[in-house]
């Protein structure tokens, strides 16, 4: 079963990159920081010889570049290419009991533990695992959703008395020219809904189950709308092997029948600027009326990579390669697909009305984003920022822009050239103002005033070792950062400082002097090597507002004479309070020692989320559930979930 999953994933990679450097047919190329409005009309795809046309001219482009690209030096694209992916909320923390750290008040994200306050919902080792917590000193498993072997179940919702599991449904399938397997069902892998009834937790009861061809980039929910969107690859390259080969994506419903379905032709556009072989899909259902809603699904041809969504609207993203001035003049084209500094991006803006999404408009900035925090709406304005250019190419030095849109997604004010020969590395937008940390050698900390939106501006900037991977707002003048404490080693003969990693580092940011940002506080943790998933997945913090605590699961590695890697000596997790009064203070130290012999951390037994419900912490792991007592961190109760 491996081979055959690596084997489609290799083939969504190869599309992609060469899909993307398709789009920059028929857009206009730009100088760097020059910004273009897209149109805004959508072209409907009308019938299946349109749709098949369009195919038919996408691969024939594809089999010109695919045997320009083969002799290009592969070194070279190597290098490139790993270049190219090095790429303002109030969350709930006040309640009686967690909720996700989302990014967008009112918006909730999906999440591997999610919780109601007397029950547990938590994916681990292939099944849903629902523990009842209402008594933390006796905690009791009470049920178990198990799964057949081709769905993997990766995220959970809860909505009233209905539990969303997320997850992947594959079937393998022979690719093949003379196979008829494709031919008859090319439907690989499918994004799945699967929803269940737990106004009984004890005996949940799978009520309905929805599903949308391709692989998930994003889901949201909110209101009760449950929306998610997926990509899509098609099978058009074995189209002259299979004439009738079907080109639509397929969707599932299970009360329509037990088959996935092609999606009809009136329910797929072509998005503008884009020319490529995949599917942008959005999938909407409204469980405050499940038995009778129907699910909405819309596909969009045009690739998609970052989303964000507001209450009222989504924004999907797209990388647009473009020529630089040499291919421009009739030089190589082939650098447009492999040249990690020659990127813009597409955002795509739809409106959300309960269940119905409709495209609104476009447009395209220089640079690419780095995640979901590069994206804030506010007051009907869409902010964003971008890295343009590649940090380790003097002679195109890298730079950041910052870019307000209006309604329309037309550009009405913008920052740019920050920081060059550096990448952001976090951004967060609280309101009025923005925050990005870009590094190269040193951590500035850029605080810019967006609250004239035809006028931003760069109110301060503070330049301190090490970066923040994640920030997250305190309050309105303070912000905490979660990365990494550097150190710039001098070494003869050689002009530049080498940066060296060391342990994570934790700042506390004072901006009540918008002008004069201050790292208040730091805690350093471990040394080189240590690493939490907060560094990359802001849904591993764990935070009680109520009580100022902010803690995330933890690797420790401590230093070594080596200067490259660091050794292995705890796993857990770590609870700090913290205040703008006090600093950063532990108060929760769940760090476990490395036993004697072992080299490294155990995975089964590594914290994945912490929550809270009343006065109780209930730290979890692929293999049991632990309680302790707020106030002391003194441990109730263990429970395995194997």
């Amino acid at each position: 079963m491996k081979k055959w999953v690596w084997l489609i994933g290799a083939v969504v990679v190869v599309i992609t990159v060469i899909g993307y450097s398709f789009m920059t047919e028929g857009v206009e190329v730009r100088t760097a920081g020059e910004f273009t409005a897209a149109k805004t009309e959508l072209k409907t795809v009308k019938s299946d010889a349109e749709l098949r046309a369009y195919f038919k001219d996408l691969k024939k482009w594809m089999d010109t570049q695919m045997r320009a690209v083969t002799t290009e030096d592969s070194a070279a694209e190597s290098e490139s290419f790993a270049g190219a992916n090095d790429m303002s909320a109030k969350s709930d923390g006040g309640g009686d009991h967690s909720t996700t750290n989302n990014q967008v008040e009112g918006v909730d994200e999906a999440d591997i533990v999610k919780t109601d306050g007397k029950y547990v919902y938590f994916i681990n080792n292939h099944k849903v695992t629902i523990t009842d917590v209402e008594n933390p000193e006796a905690l009791t498993k009470i049920a178990s959703i198990s799964f057949k072997e081709e769905f993997y179940p990766t995220e959970l919702f809860l909505f009233k008395d209905r539990l969303i599991v997320l997850g992947d449904h594959y079937t393998p399938i022979d690719y093949s020219p003379d196979s008829a397997t494709a031919k008859m069902m090319p439907v690989s892998g499918m994004t799945k809904a699967k929803i269940y009834d737990i106004s009984n937790a004890a005996k949940p009861e799978l009520i309905r189950e929805i599903g949308t061809e391709g692989y998930r980039i994003g889901a949201r929910m909110t209101d009760g709308i449950l929306y998610f969107i997926t990509t899509v690859h098609p099978n058009f390259w074995i189209m002259e092997d299979h004439p009738d080969i079907e080109l639509r994506p397929h969707v599932y419903d299970s009360k329509k029948g037990e088959n996935p379905e092609p999606m009809p032709y009136n329910s797929l556009s072509i998005l503008p600027h884009t020319n490529e072989g995949s599917y942008s899909i959005i999938t909407t259902v409204d469980l405050n009326n499940l038995e009778n809603a129907t699910v909405e699904t819309k596909g969009y041809l045009g690739g998609s990579q970052q989303i964000y969504m507001s209450k009222d609207n989504l924004y999907l993203t797209a990388n647009v390669f473009r020529q630089d001035e040499k291919n421009k003049e009739g030089g190589d084209a082939r650098i447009a697909i492999w040249n990690p500094g020659s990127n813009d991006t597409e955002i795509f803006k739809f409106a959300l009305n309960d269940s119905n999404v409709e495209y609104q408009a476009s447009a395209i900035v220089p640079g690419y984003l780095l995640n979901q925090f590069s994206m804030d709406e506010y007051e009907g304005h869409f902010r964003l920022v971008t890295t343009e250019g590649n940090m380790w190419d003097d002679k195109n030095p890298s730079k950041n822009h910052l870019f307000i849109l209006d309604a329309n997604m037309k550009q009405v004010g913008s920052v740019g050239d920050l920081a060059q020969g550096e990448r952001i590395y976090s951004a967060r937008f609280m309101g009025d103002k923005a925050y990005m940390v870009t590094f190269r050698e040193t951590d500035p900390l850029f605080v810019i005033d967006v609250a004239e939106p035809t006028e931003p501006k760069v109110l301060g900037e503070l330049k301190i070792p090490g970066f923040s991977n994640y920030l997250h707002p305190l309050d309105e003048n303070h912000l905490i950062g979660f990365g990494y404490e550097t150190e710039a080693i001098k070494e003869k003969g050689v002009s530049q400082p080498r940066i060296v990693t060391k342990g994570m580092k934790i700042s506390l940011f004072e901006v009540s002097d918008f002008n004069n940002p201050k790292e208040k506080d730091t805690e350093i943790i471990g040394g080189m090597g240590t690493y939490s998933p907060i560094q990359h997945d802001h849904k591993a913090l764990f935070q009680h507002k109520g009580k100022n605590l902010y803690g995330f699961p933890v690797i420790v590695y401590e230093e070594t004479e080596n200067l490259t890697y660091g050794q292995f000596e705890a796993e857990g997790a770590l609870i700090y309070e913290i205040t703008p009064e006090k600093g950063i203070q532990l108060k929760g130290d769940l760090i476990n020692k490395k036993q004697s012999g072992q080299q490294y951390e155990e995975w089964e037994k590594q914290i994945q989320r912490m929550i809270y419900v009343k006065d109780v912490l209930y730290s979890i792991s692929m293999n049991e559930i632990n309680s302790y007592d707020l106030s002391d961190f003194k441990q109730l109760d263990t429970l395995s979930i194997q």
